[in-house]
């Protein structure tokens, strides 16, 4: 039933659908599958009834592919694919504070009989574990976390192995509160005592005076007792082979009661504790910006049941149900407003706190706050199924995608130990002193090396997603950080992506409305922003607008389907050789607009022009991107080659012009072979391949497709290119913290164990300094959840849509109308242009702004020939690659 597909590790899947009984089943459950994060692609088959998959088993399981099917409206026989009885459930996990833990709580898991796969997340506090239940034992993973020291509270215990419900709480350790001042005491009170213990003790004879006066059983019981938690974890870990942290310090400590002092042994176990608490202070800071993410989500919601309002948990709202939400309340699901009117604060979802206007029809998210006015909203997605909800989950998951400079750390760490030990054998070897080698167990301090990376990267990732800004994983921060290129979509990216119809070429005696009759049909179906700019036109003139049949949707190209019962072809100049000599259609492409020919039956019968604006922050965004140190950028777009040379003049940057999706891909791999790391940004379903190729996948804005989301590595959740700098400068300063990190703890453990190697370094105050790596590293990484916005230079000034001269922008006026008076007050009119002996229908209700043309790339897929030599590219020379400075 597997296959291995590919280098990445992806799986071919056969799963039968039953319930399908035409074309557009197979439609809606290739999109119901696609839309799945980790799914590469899918075919659908009516005649064989099942869907062959190819994904990744990391990102995504059997079961999650038949639950979106079956959401789709269909059926999965279980029997027919044993696969699809793999469930997976999340469980939290107590008692964790550092790398190691994590790994620990996932080996003893993934021992279990029927277990598949176990990912286990840190800052989460969770095991995300996909099990066989008629294999596996729910009290038996209970049992081996236990095991391994750690916890499973029982009330999170799931009753089934159905998939749990999953609802944004926090875990069940308590917060700490100001952390600042908390560090501060906790740093003053550990100096206190060693400065009372060193100066005063020794200075007194303390040591000395204790070892005589108190019988040596007493003196081991105290070290027992204190110790007795962590002795406990040390021999559970040896009894399993392991060597943890605390080994060696515990070594220390029986090497100091070997030789008699115990009061020794008694301060290396009281700063063993003291270290414990550093460890899961730190960690807990880390999850601190996760914490305050999930804190916005909306606990209850007030529904309308049985016409009355019942306040529920969040968890029990269903698609469909209607929700009240009154003034100063988080809305606790996505919809879309059913009645009312509302300002609403977007700030969990975009970052900016600005409200925004809606009123009946207009589309809301969960746990943003309605702000004077009530709403009555029908839910579309409930709980993790909702943007805010997945944007959680990515956050909490973020971890499971670890840097090379964290495994290599965390590979590291695994040597670092028998190395101490084989240090301390040395030293006593050719000192004899042992108290000296127990000085070198007892000062070392492995855990700071695992915690270096990912105390920086969580912190990051928290805070970046506050700001609107949402990231799968340190690795894409490290790669981020390191980007020489970046390539950039234009259709809903660099442009808004709501383009308008300008123009109307009628040939072969067609008439304007005829041309836009047929087009609006067979875009009806079409998601593409062109179609859109199709039917507003036809819904402007009134026009009645048919019922397509046949449609289908090709990227790259264009739609086709059966109107009238004739064959009908709306997309880009590769529809029809023929147009690309058109005077008419030089002409508006001359002014930087979008071209869709119309052919009916084979024959061109019309040209549709369209206009885009340019998002007007994008100019000072990539001026920042330049001062960032990416070294080349350049637009791909499926659009004209003239439509392309003006809007990249217009920002002095390269382009590609009439590129195909798969186009894109080998451009991207163009880069790489050549030894550059990519980042691309897009945000349409043609972009998704792309976007996955590149080192690093940015998804434009909240109203992306959700491929493109799912197959980004970054989502900017507000349509917002200033975002695309901050994610740069965040990458950047996050490996500058962890570079210093690293720097820190590797100096100190090389001074510190050259001092304690020597004997010039007491134990006592070898015991006291091992925790100082761990703070060090927090207050450090905790200067990441501080925002630092980046300056953009100039006012934020839209650039006019038009071709340049000389490098400069220019202002070219639109084709004048006979009768411009009638035109202005018949804004929603068409008139005859004239245009070199032929009528041109232009649009007059367009904005005062001139706009840049819209990438007809996404709306195309018109012709099922492939098309051979039509790609238009200017294949440009890459820069020599600069060293790094």
């Amino acid at each position: 039933m597997f296959e291995n597909s590919g280098t990445r590790k992806l799986q071919t899947l056969e799963l039968p659908v039953k319930g399908m009984d035409c074309a557009d089943c197979t439609i809606h459950v290739q999109k119901a599958l696609t839309e799945l994060e980790g799914v590469e692609s899918a075919k659908v088959l009516l005649s064989a009834e099942k869907a062959v998959i190819n994904f990744d088993p990391v990102k995504v399981g059997p079961a999650a592919l038949r639950r979106s099917i079956e959401k789709a409206g269909y059926s999965v026989p279980v029997q027919a694919s044993p696969v699809l009885a793999l469930e997976t459930i999340e469980l939290p996990v107590v008692g964790m504070d550092c790398a190691d833990c994590t790994v620990h709580v996932q080996k003893a898991i993934a021992a279990l009989p029927g277990i598949d796969t176990v990912r286990v997340l840190l800052s989460a506090e969770k095991a995300v574990i996909t099990l066989d239940p008629q294999k596996s034992d729910l009290n038996a993973i209970h049992q081996a976390v236990k095991e391994a020291g750690y916890t499973i509270p029982q009330t999170h215990l799931p009753a089934a192995f159905a998939s749990t419900q999953e609802t944004y709480q926090e875990p069940d350790n308590p917060k700490l509160p100001n952390y600042l001042n908390s560090i501060l005491t906790l740093l003053g009170l550990i100096l206190g005592v060693v400065l009372f213990v060193i100066v005063v003790g020794e200075w007194l004879g303390l040591f000395d005076t204790l070892t005589d006066k108190v019988p040596w059983p007493v003196g081991w019981l105290i070290v027992g007792i204190a110790g007795y938690p962590i002795f406990l974890n040390v021999i559970k870990a040896s009894l399993r082979g392991r060597i943890i942290s605390h080994t060696l310090m515990s070594l220390g400590a029986i090497a100091a009661l070997a030789v008699g002092q115990w009061p020794t042994a008694v301060v290396v176990v009281f700063f063993m504790r003291v270290g414990e608490y550093a460890e899961k202070f730190t960690t807990e800071r880390s999850r601190q910006a996760l914490k305050n993410l999930t804190s916005m989500a909306p606990q209850t919601a007030r529904v309308e049941r049985n016409g009355t309002e019942q306040e529920v948990p969040v968890g029990d709202v269903r698609p469909g149900e209607v929700v009240v939400v009154r003034p100063g309340e988080k809305i606790p699901v996505d919809g879309f407003v059913v009645s009312g009117q509302a300002t609403v604060e977007q700030a969990a979802i975009t970052g900016e706190s600005i409200p925004v206007e809606v009123s009946d029809g207009v589309g809301v998210y969960a746990a943003t706050i309605a702000r004077l006015g009530s709403l009555r909203v029908q839910a579309t997605h409930v709980g993790t199924d909702t943007t805010f909800g997945k944007a959680v989950k990515m956050v909490e998951e973020a971890e499971a995608h670890r840097s090379d400079v964290q495994l290599i750390a965390d590979k590291f760490s695994a040597y670092y130990l028998p190395v101490v030990v084989a240090v301390a054998a040395i030293s006593f070897l050719f000192t004899r002193n042992t108290l000296a080698s127990a000085a070198v167990l007892v000062v070392a301090c492995s855990c700071s090396f695992a915690l270096a990376t990912p105390i920086a990267m969580l912190a990051s990732i928290g805070a970046a997603a506050k700001r609107g800004l949402l990231i799968k994983g340190g690795k894409y921060l490290e790669l981020l950080a390191g980007a020489q290129v970046l390539l950039v979509d234009k259709t809903g990216t660099l442009t808004a992506g709501r383009p308008r119809i300008t123009d109307i070429v009628p040939l072969t005696g067609k008439t304007p409305d005829e041309v836009l009759r047929l087009a609006a049909a067979a875009e009806r179906y079409s998601e593409h922003p062109l179609a859109q700019a199709v039917l507003e036109a036809a819904a402007k003139k009134e026009i009645e607008v048919g019922e397509p049949r046949q449609f289908k949707s090709m990227p790259g190209l264009g739609v086709q389907a059966l109107v009238d019962g004739l064959p009908v072809t709306v997309g880009n100049r590769r529809m029809k050789e023929t147009g690309e000599n058109l005077k008419e259609a030089a002409a508006l492409e001359e002014q930087g607009k979008t071209l869709l020919y119309v052919v009916q039956n084979d024959e061109l019968i019309g040209i549709l022009a369209a206009a885009d604006t340019l998002r007007p922050e994008v100019p000072q965004a990539l001026a920042a991107v330049r001062k960032l140190g990416i070294k080349r950028i350049e637009l791909l777009t499926g659009d004209n080659e003239r439509t392309g040379r003006a809007l990249a003049a217009n920002l002095g940057i390269d382009f590609r012009a009439n590129l195909l999706p798969e186009d894109k891909i080998k451009i991207v791999r163009e880069y790489q072979d050549q030894g550059y790391k990519v980042v691309m940004v897009g945000d349409g379903v043609n972009d998704a391949p792309a976007l996955a190729q590149a080192e690093v996948g940015m998804a434009m804005g909240v109203v992306g497709t959700d491929v493109a989301v799912d197959a980004a590595h970054m989502a900017l959740m507000r349509d917002d290119w200033r975002l695309v700098p901050e994610a740069i400068a965040i990458a950047q300063r996050t490996m500058r913290v962890v570079k210093v990190n690293f720097a820190f703890t590797a100096l100190y453990n090389l001074v510190g164990l050259s001092l304690a190697a020597t004997g010039f370094l007491p134990m006592i105050v070898a015991a006291a300094a091992q925790s100082i790596p761990d703070f060090g590293i927090l207050a450090n990484s905790s200067r990441l959840l501080k925002y630092r916005p980046l300056k953009f230079e100039g006012e934020l000034i839209p650039i006019p849509a038009a071709p340049l001269q000389k490098a400069r922008p220019t202002r070219v006026q639109p084709i004048a109308a006979p009768n411009p008076a009638k035109a202005k007050t018949s804004p929603t009119s068409l008139e005859f242009l004239p245009l070199k002996g032929k009528k041109v229908a232009a649009i007059t209700d367009q904005p005062e702004k001139e706009s840049i043309s819209c990438d007809c790339e996404s709306c195309s897929k018109v012709s099922q020939q492939p098309m051979v030599n039509e790609k238009v590219w200017p294949v440009l020379p890459l820069a020599p690659k600069q060293k790094d400075q």
